[in-house]
């Protein structure tokens, strides 16, 4: 059946399940001339004997191995977004019209592709991940304490610090209002706080080594605000960053620019879309505070951000000078990363001066 398929199958959409995938071929015209469903073992070794064709697949688990091994095949293999496949499904929903509207959806000229990650970028992707889960953890335990020190009338005064100092003493003295139940599932709460300290310091300290090793991460990392976990997880997402065209186009797809509702010459901008990838996005956001709070305007005329940032704040509220000034720390992070060089303040008066 392939092998007189074969001259025929120009474009394939792959419908990826967990045991089986659904495929559905095009010849050049758009015509449907293959729709089969084959097991996980079988979709290599088919394809392998097909001519090279050009291939879509949703970006979803699994999909970038795929199409590591789709691409050493000779085929070109495209990820795409799951929303905007969606609108290219006719009629009702099934595996087969799932692939066909894969198969529609890769052939547009203006669809978005998602850039394939190298096996090194998901091992950092998910270093980032279970660091992200221990740290939601360790927040809700955190929570929790807190509650039942509350619900007997004790109050710490905010921040994890404090907390921390605070405990042994109110375990010791407040017998009178702490009973020994309490006080022995408070002290359970806490060794689960020290093994989650533990796991996360260790994660953090693993993912800090291999940013300093890598020649990307140490370039991000000349950007103000941005240190090794920024860095590290910026590179697991976007790579070099050649799926943008430039860095405006990244700062959306981090979701940092306003929600656009814009018709009859009206342009309507409202907050911030929060699309893309909401992991990276709080992580800009808190190099922005750092940057506002932590760093003193002799950093910021050092940076270049001197004369931006009072500007800006003259204009706009805390919050929204926070978030503006995220989305300008990642579009100069995906300068830093796309053009291959650390990050550079150049004063314009001085090359002014220089030319002269």
């Amino acid at each position: 059946m392939l092998k007189k398929l074969n001259s025929e199958i120009a474009v394939i959409g792959i419908d990826i399940g967990k045991n089986s995938f659904h495929i559905v071929g095009q010849d050049r015209r758009g015509a449907i001339v293959l729709r089969q469903k084959w097991s996980r073992g079988q979709v290599e070794s088919r394809l392998a004997n097909l001519l090279p064709c050009l291939i879509g697949m949703e970006a979803c688990v699994g999909a970038h191995h795929l199409s590591r091994k789709l691409t050493a095949l000779g085929h070109d293999a495209r990820l795409m977004p799951a929303k905007y496949v969606r609108p290219y499904s006719k009629g009702q929903k099934n595996d087969y019209r799932d692939a066909e509207a894969i198969a529609e959806a890769v052939q547009r000229p203006t669809m978005k592709f998602v850039a394939t990650k190298t096996a090194e970028q998901l091992d950092l992707q998910a270093m980032h991940r279970v660091r992200e889960r221990l740290v939601g953890q360790r927040t809700g335990v955190i929570n929790q304490i807190r509650a039942f020190l509350l619900e007997r009338g004790i109050a710490v005064r905010q921040g994890l610090r404090f907390l921390r100092a605070e405990l042994p003493g109110i375990l010791a003295t407040r017998t009178d209002v702490l009973s020994p139940r309490i006080s022995r599932i408070v002290e359970d709460l806490v060794g689960d706080w020290r093994r989650l300290d533990e796991r996360i310091k260790g994660l953090s300290g693993e993912i800090e080594t291999l940013a300093r090793q890598d020649q990307g991460c140490a370039r991000l990392m000349s950007v103000p605000g941005i240190g090794p976990i920024i860095s590290s997880a910026m590179v697991a997402a976007i790579g070099s960053g050649d799926a943008f065209s430039k860095g405006r186009d990244f700062g959306a797809w981090l979701g940092l620019v306003p929600k656009q509702m814009s018709t009859g010459d009206r342009t309507i901008l409202g907050s911030i879309s929060k699309r893309g990838n909401r992991y990276l996005r709080a992580l800009f956001v808190q190099a922005a505070w750092v940057v506002l709070v932590k760093l003193g305007p002799k950093q910021w005329d050092r940076y270049g951000l001197k004369s931006w940032i009072e500007a800006a704040k003259k204009r706009l509220h805390h919050n929204v000078l926070a978030i503006a000034l995220a989305n300008k720390l990642a579009r100069i992070a995906w300068a830093v990363l796309h053009n291959g060089r650390a990050f550079e303040c150049v004063r314009v008066n001085e090359t002014a001066s220089q030319s002269a």
